[in-house]
């Protein structure tokens, strides 16, 4: 009998983890299983010669002949359960480890079938967190595509005219979802998907994913997330600016001050060995300090109410995080977003994002974007 196995069941397109054991995207579920030491895949005969050329695998096996011997012993119409049942017990397999998100169908099978399923959380795969110089550099690329972007996105806005509070391009008002468009296009040309980008300004932005809708307004801030995903690598990269147009008054011009003096704040926390929590109760600290409460007013949440930052990789949020329940420790090789936020309605929202990697004694800024309040 073999120890424990590891037992993915999923579609990589969808799955991290098995993409990021395998490196082979796929739409649909496969099998994949790591046993002594060896890595072995049962994929479908569509999929079968793509990932034993693509797929980082010790062997690629088909699942219909698994399938087969499954209706040989006797199952007529086996489901998956019944095909990963006689794979494994072809290799003495009784005892797996799953991942949290495993299939309750799959689970309630082979544990039918006999067999013992401990189930382990997120961070499923520890390694992840500490990203390879490769990953480190395909997320560099990443930054670099959306940098480019966000330029050219910061520019809508400096080319508008300022009309009753409103502002105008081309005649016409300039709105969140006409920016939008033209980021997710943008990045479409540049090989990247970009997924829920946030143009917001005044009091929508006070509420940190409310994406924005409708014109954006002057002489408040405006705030710019994009954090797309690079086709090919399937990594991310995740950036904030805030700019304004038309005059920042000078309250918003002060939160712009003591966001940015924040994040320095961050920086100069953040190396290995340092739990993430203390990097936030840092910045939180601050931040209070300066005036700048956090509580309810109003029926609304405002000040600072949101993590410091979190990891980044093949998903957008993965752990470490830095926040006020945060309970890792900073790693070298992590790369983690640093983004303090003030949002007070009436006002309006600051929120500036930058992407590091944790170094032994401090930390490396991979973005290259300037930062400032006034186009």
């Amino acid at each position: 009998m073999s120890d424990e196995a590891i037992l993915i069941i999923g579609a990589s397109e969808t799955d991290s983890n098995l993409y990021y054991r395998t490196r082979f995207l796929a739409p649909d579920p496969f099998v994949c299983v790591e046993a002594d030491g060896k890595r072995t895949l049962l994929m479908s005969d569509l999929e079968l010669d793509r990932a034993k050329s693509q797929a980082r695998a010790d062997a690629v096996l088909p699942y219909s002949a698994y399938r087969e011997k499954a209706v040989q012993s006797g199952v007529p119409e086996p489901r998956t359960a019944d095909v990963v049942a006689v794979f494994l017990r072809e290799r003495g397999i009784e005892s797996l480890l799953v991942p949290g998100s495993f299939a309750v169908e799959h689970a309630d099978g082979l544990r039918e079938r006999g067999f013992a399923l401990r189930f382990k959380k997120e961070p499923f795969f520890e390694e992840r967190a500490v990203k390879s110089p490769e990953e480190i550099d395909a997320i560099a690329e990443a930054l670099r595509h959306v940098e480019q972007v966000m330029g050219e996105a910061i520019g809508l806005v400096r080319a508008a005219d300022v009309r009753d509070d409103v502002l105008v391009l081309d005649g016409e008002p300039l709105t969140s979802e006409r920016v939008k468009r033209f980021v997710d296009v943008e990045l479409l040309k540049r090989g990247c998907v970009a997924q829920h980008t946030i143009v917001s300004s005044g009091d929508a932005a006070c509420d940190p994913h409310n994406g924005g809708s409708g014109p954006l307004q002057a002489r408040t801030g405006i705030i710019l997330d994009i954090f797309p995903r690079v086709s090919t690598t399937r990594y991310f990269a995740d950036i904030t600016r805030t700019v304004c147009k038309g005059g920042a008054p000078e309250p918003l011009r002060r939160m712009y001050d003591a966001v940015r003096r924040a994040q320095d704040i961050a920086f100069g926390k953040i190396r290995a060995g340092v739990p993430g929590r203390e990097v936030h109760e840092a910045v939180a600290a601050f931040f209070e300090r300066e005036g700048f409460e956090t509580g309810l007013a109003g029926g609304r949440i405002r000040g600072f109410f949101h993590g410091t930052g979190h990891s980044v990789g093949i998903d957008i949020h993965e752990p470490p995080g830095m926040g006020k329940t945060s309970t890792s420790t900073l790693q070298a090789g992590n790369v983690v977003t640093v983004e303090p936020g003030l949002y007070y309605p009436g006002i309006g929202a600051v929120r500036i994002e930058d992407m590091v990697v944790v170094e032994e004694n401090g930390c490396r800024n991979l973005t290259i974007f300037p930062k400032f309040l006034d186009v």
